[in-house]
């Protein structure tokens, strides 16, 4: 990539009256950074940058934390003025990439991952494929690589629910062992990206449980009473799932079934239970999921169920 014109600036917000600015550019989750930055929580005006020429931006990016108070754990913002041609466009995110992380990421941490929502059939539209390549290519510059594509679903009120198969018995989880006991051998010859990088990472089936219950499930502001343990009527453990909130909407947090009784259909009984605990709640119009692309028995589960895949996800990954 060629160097990026000199009159270009680079450099964060001053503070959230610079919001206008920001929202120049434009993506999906928009609508949510006036409560981030109000709630202080979130996101912070030193952690979202610009790339200007003049008054023009021609570039964006910001983090995000999902721990009060703490560091950046995730570059959820990353925007481009796609009228620009290449080589300069490309050339300009990367220097905007750069130097807002070596201002943001403390020297020797890790960068946080990158992500961003894309249409479900970008790679069918020659126009938002150009633009998903774009950022791609920048991130790839800066030494990113890909680690997997996931599928976003949706639950929509009014869409049938399966009552109960009576396959299954479902209780309440008593405690973090007793979830983490049950996530451990999921882990093993899991077909999820993340989980898969833990435990290539050099953790333990048990480690890599421990450390997404610890980093995702912890933190989950709602009832912990919604959380499913799925067993056979004999009291053994088949699989589980977390029914969540996040501060957005109710979501499928997690699902799993034990690799011993894989292959028995007893994916959709789990899943089921999980969508009834979350639309028995007053006011739920949608609920949420994702799963990797490449676990294709966990999407057909969604789909029989009625879930639709209303959009697609990247996440990409620094590995040094």
């Amino acid at each position: 990539m060629t160097p990026a014109p000199s009159e270009l600036t680079i450099r964060p917000l001053t503070g959230a009256d610079e919001l206008g600015l920001f929202r120049r550019l434009s993506y999906v989750l928009d609508h949510e950074l006036a409560d981030d930055l109000a709630t202080g929580r979130r996101r912070r005006p030193e952690w979202m940058w610009v790339a200007l020429r003049g008054d023009r931006v021609l570039g964006r990016l910001s983090w995000w934390t999902g721990q009060e108070g703490g560091s950046p754990q995730f570059l959820d913002f990353f925007d481009l003025d796609d009228t620009l041609p290449e080589p300069e466009r490309g050339a300009i995110g990367l220097e905007l990439v750069e130097k807002a992380t070596a201002a943001v990421v403390p020297a020797g941490s890790p960068r946080p991952e990158y992500g961003r929502f894309i249409p479900p059939d970008w790679r069918e539209d020659p126009a938002a494929r150009e633009i998903v390549e774009a950022r791609i290519r920048v991130m790839e510059a800066s030494g990113a690589r890909m680690l997997v594509e996931r599928l976003r679903l949706e639950w929509r009120a009014g869409t049938p629910v399966p009552p109960d198969s009576g396959r299954l018995v479902f209780r309440q989880v008593s405690g973090r062992e007793d979830l983490v006991a049950l996530m451990a051998p999921v882990m093993e010859g899991t077909l999820d990206a993340h989980g898969q990088a833990d435990l290539a990472s050099g953790l333990s089936a048990r480690e890599a449980a421990e450390k997404q219950y610890d980093e995702e499930f912890a933190g989950l502001r709602t009832p912990r009473e919604w959380w499913r343990v799925a067993e056979l009527p004999s009291g053994e453990p088949v699989g589980f799932v977390v029914p969540a909130r996040n501060n957005y909407h109710p979501m499928i947090s997690y699902i799993g079934v034990l690799p011993a009784h894989r292959g028995h259909g007893y994916i959709d009984d789990i899943l089921a239970e999980g969508t009834r605990v979350l639309a028995a709640q007053d006011g739920v119009e949608r609920i949420r999921a994702a799963t990797d692309l490449g676990n294709v028995p966990m999407a057909k589960s969604f789909a029989r169920l009625g879930y639709v895949n209303f959009e697609r996800a990247f996440d990409m990954v620094w590995d040094h």
